[in-house]
């Protein structure tokens, strides 16, 4: 991120009739978004939504209220525009990009992109859900779709995901990182009941038991070999997309807990990765706010949201809309005759 670039976005804001830091965190937004893409009158009209959608095989565990047939269905859904996502994307001017990595499915979805790594993920209690080389592709996919974007002009992308199962993948990657919790850190996912979450929570203490590793503290070595570990291609693929937007100078939103524990890994992997984010809301899942933290950035938004499948971030490009409309549009304090504020901090 170019920090000059973001100072004179800041010296703009403060030029502009309202009180100093009117916009609040939205002003802070619109600053990270000029850095990320080098100019002090950045133009996001053009946004991309990547919902990567796999299958996780840590759903034969019943830690799931739904069954593996739902990731395959709502796929379908999005390829034909009838998802939640597409329905609200639509609305805010958002392009849609369904990507098929890794759906337990044979053949290709209508109007989904077919970057299929492999049939889903294995059952990280029987064995190691992925190998080595499939999520170095699947990450790959994802730095390689944020140049094709880049290269259509698309300004901004939000990460979405849609996977059966990807809550428990993303809590085991997070208490394997960072070695919090799994009793304080787990949610319940699309909703499960006490008995279900209770079962969930022993899952992911068994991955933990059955993965972590204390022989290394290179944190790209423990990224790459936990995504091997517990999966999936859904996180590993959004990985890859925060890499590329660090790679490319492409402003990345993240959604909810799915996407913000790929931000997390894609910063372990490559340090500094996290300037290239825009933090959405700060979701219903329990984790959520741990992978904030961590990665020291703030929601713009809170909602109590868990939806999934990108709809944080949509909603908040809308307030994003809002907030660069003024920083453009703006009408000085010589314009309205009044003093200028002067900022003391």
């Amino acid at each position: 991120m170019d920090l000059d670039i973001y100072k004179e976005i800041k010296i703009r804001w403060d030029r502009i009739a309202k009180p100093i830091d009117g916009l609040g965190d939205f002003e802070d937004a619109i600053c990270r978004i000029g850095g990320i893409l080098g100019t002090a009158e950045p133009d996001i009209r053009k946004k991309a939504l990547v919902i990567m959608c796999a299958d996780n095989g840590i759903v034969k565990e019943g830690v799931s209220q739904c069954g593996p047939e739902v990731t395959l269905q709502v796929a379908r859904a999005l390829g034909m525009g009838r998802s939640t996502a597409n329905v609200m994307a639509l609305e805010a001017g958002i392009k849609c990009f369904p990507v098929d990595i890794g759906i337990d499915h044979e053949g290709s979805i209508p109007g989904v992109i077919d970057r299929k790594i492999r049939r889903g993920s294995f059952d990280f209690l029987e064995e190691r859900a992925l190998s080595e080389d499939q999520v170095r592709r699947a990450v790959d996919t994802g730095i390689e779709l944020v140049h094709k974007l880049k290269r259509e002009g698309f300004k901004l992308i939000a990460t979405g995901e849609m996977g059966i199962g990807n809550t428990t993948t993303a809590t085991a990657l997070l208490c394997l990182l960072t070695g919090a919790d799994s009793l304080l850190v787990t949610g319940r996912g699309a909703g499960l009941d006490d008995r279900g979450l209770e079962r969930k929570v022993k899952v992911i203490g068994k991955a933990c038991e059955l993965y972590k590793r204390s022989d290394t503290d290179d944190r790209k070595e423990l990224a790459y070999d936990y995504l091997s570990a517990v999966g999936g291609l859904d996180i590993a693929g959004l990985c890859g997309l925060f890499l590329g937007g660090q790679k490319y100078g492409v402003p990345m939103v993240i959604d909810g807990f799915i996407s913000g524990v790929a931000a997390l890994y894609a910063d372990a992997i490559s340090p500094g990765c996290r300037d290239c984010m825009i933090p959405s809301h700060s979701g219903r899942e329990k984790g959520l706010g741990k992978v904030l933290k961590v990665l020291g950035l703030k929601p713009l938004i809170n909602g109590d949201m868990a939806l999934g499948e990108g709809t944080g971030a949509i909603m908040v490009c809308k307030l994003l809309d809002s907030a660069i409309s003024l920083y453009d549009k703006g009408a000085g304090f010589d314009d309205n005759g009044i003093k200028e504020y002067e900022r003391f901090t």
